[in-house]
Parts: structure tokens; C-alpha cells; sequence
């Protein structure tokens, strides 16, 4: 709460009637006021003749305030802010049983088909009412009429197409909410990071080996206005602090190795304090310079326990991404899940579900939280496997065959449009076990199957998934921290140097058991929709088979001659 010192006036001989202030009107309302406005005057206006008007039309104001410091070699490389405010516009022509929806069409300039005109996207920084109508006057009579004659040509084609007695609504029908969210507190203390920054970046001096480093932070306020031709008026506002360490290395072998420290936080007193930064930053030091000796391994295939952090990736590679409701209908997709629901699908004690609504779990900041999504839909806790059996996707107002409302996960970055998305992926087990057991259980697995040594992967960097119809069904991960485990001995060494592969359905069946503890993932998921915050939590599992590949074998030098810092002496002179 901010609180302001008034001055002390002296007492006035004359009695003052005194009156309370009129609360300063809220500019978020003046414009939500403006769109709502201009969008009525569009739905009951627009129209050329002979043709259909919009059935559904929705304006979404996204405004963006950031922070952002760099540090490198102990010196500021970037210290900038910046604040945009952009528009969305649907427009919808048909009805709710069939309308335009579909893969928009661009021409080489990257203008709608049948447009000779892009409007500008952008939105008046300042608060004026009038120019922001007059942004969004622009742009809806540009989406009308691609919308007009994309849903013509929709029409035309399905002369040609046979009739699907299974077809599905084109969009949903959804209650209109209202909500204006309290405006939230965007404090950033530059002058501390600018310090951090610095500090953090130059410990690095000290290591030669570690040839480039970076500090990041980051502060990000999101504010979004959204009105309906539905009735929808919502307004809300996140922020997010991000705090980044990454340093790069190479091995004598030339392979590239790099690794990192990721913070976030919805307040910037979430971000770690100087103690808990210096630490993470000696541990990522000495593991990269272990890396760099640690041997590179051949390909592998056998059993391995995924660390929390790495067994979320796996989720949102193999399951997250194949249950997002639009990759069910998509010409392009491979429809994983299409048509399993009530099928088992993972083994019986795992059950997973997506909770926008979750802020923290277990003391840890989810990123993946929201109030609503952007097509204007509060975000719903949503079970998607429950015992291994398939009940429901992630849905955005895109219906999918027999799931036809939305359950707030229409999700996008800037302007693009929305679409089924994750939010907080969260993963549970019934069948848990401490570490040291699910050790022993790994190291009894590699017996069994005549393996030498089984594997811990203990971090992992992230990953990528294959989906659509024209490649094959596979993911990757990347892991950092992997550790050999030896079958007679249980000794753990460090390796490197191997990536995992597989295809989905045949990795995640192989989960044997689950630990106790979960742990929290947080970043950020890119897709159709561009780049969106995200959290996976998970337990630790034990695979009983996972398929590793060797990484891109790197044979660049390191630099060559020794770094400037490294050769400075205490004076400060250069060698």
C-alpha cells in the first residue's frame, strides 16, 4: 500500500468546512468505456451490402511495461524500459455453428489476403479515448472484411467436402463476465539490480575457463482490457520479476556447455536476496566447470530417475502439448489423443491436471497463473488424466467432439490469436517413494536388464515436441546435470554429452514409480501463439527405459588467447 506524509498545516482561526475529495476516475474504465463503445457502433453498423455483419466481435487492449538490465564481465550492457500498448480484434462472420475460423491467409507482405491496407496494430500510449477508437475503427473494418471473404470461400468449399455428422461448432457460446481487477503495484529498484548485476557478473572474472557470462533481470507488467460483443468486460493486471545467471564454457573436446539459474516471481521481494544469489551462482560455477571434465558418453537405452524438474519437462513434451484441444481437429496435426477419452493412457497411478488458478504450490511462484484468458474466459482448474485414464483436453473457445465449452485455456502473446495452451501443468502419483528407494529400484532395473550403470538426470535445459502430421511423433529433451549411476557400486559420476529422444506414448509408459516430492518448473512455452509463461509440477520417476542420443558434437576452439580480465594484474594494468 503506498501511503504519502501530508504536510502539517497551522490551525485557522475561522472554522474550514472541510470535503472529501472526488477519487480520481480510473483511466482503465474511460477506455474500456471507449472500446466498448466503438465496438457497439461497429456491431451495429458494419456491413457491406448483400452480405453477412459480424455475429461476434471482440477488442482486447494489451499494454506492457518493462524492465531490463544486463550485466556482463562486471559492466552494464543493457539498463532500458519500455512501455506498448497493442491491439487484438476478432471479428466473426457467420454464426457460432459455422463462421470464418481457420488458418488466416498472408500475402508476401505479410497484409491479410484481399486487404491493400494493414492497420496498425498499435494503441495511443496516452489515454484518449477518441484515438484509441479511432486505432480500433481501423483494424475491425480491415478483420471485417478478411473475415467476410474468408468465411465466403469457407463456404464455397465445403461444396466440395463431405458432410461430417460429427462437425462441431465453429466457436463457443460463452456467459459474458465482467471483473476489473485492482490496480497492482509495479515497484523496481534499479539502483539494487543495477549493484546485483554487476556483482553477480564479475565473479565470473575469476574463472578463465567460463569465456562468457550474463546477468539478467527482468521486470514485466501486463495489463489487458477486453470487451464482448457477448457483454465481457474485463480488466486485469500481472506482473512478473525474472532473475537470470547463465555462463558458457567449452570442453577440450570443443562441445559447447552452458548453464543457468532461473528465478520468478510475481513481486520483486520473490526474487532471491543477495545470500541466496552468491550461492546459486558459486553452484552454477563449479558444476560447469565439472562438466567441462566430465567424459561424453555414447548413446544410451535403459532405465534413468527424471529429478522433478526434468520429469515436468517430460509431461509438457509428451502430454502437455498433444492434450491442447485445437491439436485434436487440425488439418496439420497428428491427433495423439483424438478420440481416447475414458482410454487408459498412462499407468494407473499417475493422474495430471492444468490449474490456472494456482499462484504459489509448495512456497514456489507458478508462472502459468491467470484470471482469465484471452478470449476472455476465467481460467478453470481442468482434469486431464485421472488415473491413467483420459477424461478431458485443454480448451480454448475453438470447440472440440464432445467437449463443446471452453475451459479458459485460449491463450496467446501480443497480438496473435489465441489458442488451446498450458497453463500450470500439474502431475501427481500414487504410487511414491522416497529417493534412496527409487535409487535402488533404478540400480535393480539395469541388473535386470544387463546394464553396467543406470542414470539420474538432475536438471534439464528444456525441450521441443514434434506434433503435426507430417513428421514423426517424437520429443527431445535436453539434460544438463547427468549422472552415471554404477550397478555394483551406486556410485554417481558426472557425464555429458546425450540428449533425450523418444516418442511419447512409449516413454510415458514406461514410468515405473514416482517420488514424493515435487518440484516446480517455471518458464516459458512457445507455440502457434507465440511465447507464454508456464509451470509444470511433477515428482521424480523412474523410467524403465529411455533412449538417449548423442548431442551435436562441438570441435570449435575455445579462445585462444586468455581473456582480458584474466590477465589483469592486481593493479588494474593489462599484461
Amino acid at each position: 500500500m503506498r501511503t504519502r506524509n501530508w504536510p502539517v498545516l497551522p490551525l485557522l482561526a475561522a472554522s474550514v468546512l472541510l470535503t472529501a475529495a472526488a477519487p480520481a476516475p480510473d483511466a482503465r474504465v474511460t477506455l474500456l468505456d471507449a472500446m466498448a463503445e466503438e465496438l457497439q457502433r461497429n456491431q451495429q453498423q458494419l456491413k457491406i451490402q448483400n452480405h453477412e455483419p459480424p455475429y461476434f466481435m471482440s477488442y482486447q487492449l494489451k499494454e506492457g511495461e518493462q524492465h531490463g538490465i544486463v550485466a556482463r564481465y562486471g559492466a552494464i550492457f543493457l539498463d532500458d524500459s519500455y512501455r506498448e500498448r497493442k491491439l487484438y480484434v476478432d471479428v466473426r462472420v457467420g454464426s457460432y455453428e459455422l463462421d470464418n475460423s481457420g488458418p488466416e491467409e498472408y500475402d508476401f507482405f505479410g497484409s491479410s489476403r484481399g486487404s491493400s491496407y494493414t492497420a496498425n496494430k498499435d494503441a495511443p500510449i496516452d489515454d484518449s479515448p477518441l484515438a484509441l477508437r479511432t486505432s480500433l475503427w481501423l483494424v475491425t473494418d480491415e478483420k471485417y472484411k478478411a473475415a467476410l471473404s474468408q468465411f465466403l470461400k469457407k463456404k464455397g468449399e465445403s461444396v466440395y467436402a463431405v458432410e461430417d455428422p460429427k462437425q462441431v461448432p465453429s466457436f463457443s457460446k460463452e456467459k459474458p463476465a465482467t471483473y476489473v481487477q485492482p490496480p497492482v503495484a509495479f515497484p523496481f529498484d534499479r539502483e539494487r539490480w543495477v549493484r546485483v548485476a554487476r556483482e553477480v557478473s564479475a565473479r565470473f572474472k575469476a574463472h578463465p575457463e567460463i569465456f562468457d557470462s550474463e546477468v539478467r533481470v527482468t521486470a514485466d507488467k501486463a495489463r489487458r482490457l477486453f470487451v464482448s460483443s457477448e457483454g465481457s468486460r474485463i480488466v486485469t493486471e500481472e506482473t512478473m520479476y525474472g532473475l537470470h545467471v547463465m555462463a558458457v564454457t567449452r570442453a577440450e573436446d570443443g562441445q559447447l556447455l552452458d548453464n543457468s539459474r532461473n528465478y520468478y516471481a510475481p513481486t520483486e521481494a520473490g526474487l532471491p536476496d543477495d545470500k541466496k544469489l552468491a550461492e546459486a551462482t558459486t553452484k552454477v560455477i563449479e558444476e560447469l566447470l565439472a562438466l567441462r571434465k566430465a567424459p561424453a558418453i555414447d548413446p544410451y537405452t535403459g532405465p534413468a530417475i527424471l529429478a522433478p524438474e526434468a520429469a515436468g519437462v517430460l509431461f509438457h513434451e509428451t502430454m502437455g502439448h498433444r492434450l491442447e484441444g485445437d491439436r485434436q481437429d487440425g488439418e496439420g496435426e497428428g491427433k495423439t489423443f483424438r478420440g481416447q477419452v475414458g482410454k487408459q493412457v498412462l499407468p494407473a497411478f499417475i493422474s495430471i491436471v492444468d490449474d490456472p488458478t494456482v499462484r504459489t504450490l509448495h512456497g514456489e511462484p507458478l508462472n502459468g497463473y491467470y484470471e482469465y484468458d484471452e478470449e476472455g474466459v476465467k481460467g478453470q482448474r481442468t482434469v486431464l488424466v485421472e488415473k491413467g485414464v483420459l477424461k478431458s483436453y485443454l480448451l480454448s473457445r475453438r470447440p472440440v467432439d464432445g467437449f463443446l465449452q471452453s475451459n479458459g485455456h485460449g491463450r496467446s502473446q501480443g497480438t496473435r490469436k489465441p489458442v488451446a495452451r498450458m497453463a500450470n501443468l500439474i502431475v501427481e502419483s500414487t504410487k511414491q517413494m522416497e529417493d534412496a528407494e527409487l535409487k535402488k529400484q533404478l540400480i535393480a532395473e539395469a541388473k535386470r536388464q544387463g546394464k553396467p550403470y543406470g542414470l539420474i538426470i538432475r536438471d534439464i535445459t528444456g525441450g521441443n515436441t514434434n506434433t503435426s502430421s507430417y513428421g514423426y511423433q517424437a520429443f527431445k529433451g535436453v539434460p544438463r546435470m547427468v549422472y552415471r549411476v554404477d550397478v555394483k557400486t551406486g556410485q554417481e559420476s558426472l557425464v555429458r554429452g546425450v540428449e533425450i529422444v523418444g516418442t511419447p506414448l512409449s516413454s510415458v509408459n514406461r514410468i515405473m514409480s514416482a517420488g514424493r516430492k515435487q518440484g516446480v518448473f517455471n518458464g516459458h512455452c512457445g507455440a502457434e501463439s507465440g511465447n507464454v509463461p508456464v509451470s509444470t509440477v511433477a515428482p521424480a520417476v523412474l523410467l524403465q527405459e529411455i533412449e538417449l542420443q548423442r548431442s551435436v558434437e562441438g570441435k570449435d576452439r575455445p579462445p585462444i588467447l586468455m581473456s582480458p580480465a584474466a590477465s589483469t594484474t592486481a593493479s588494474g594494468e593489462v599484461k
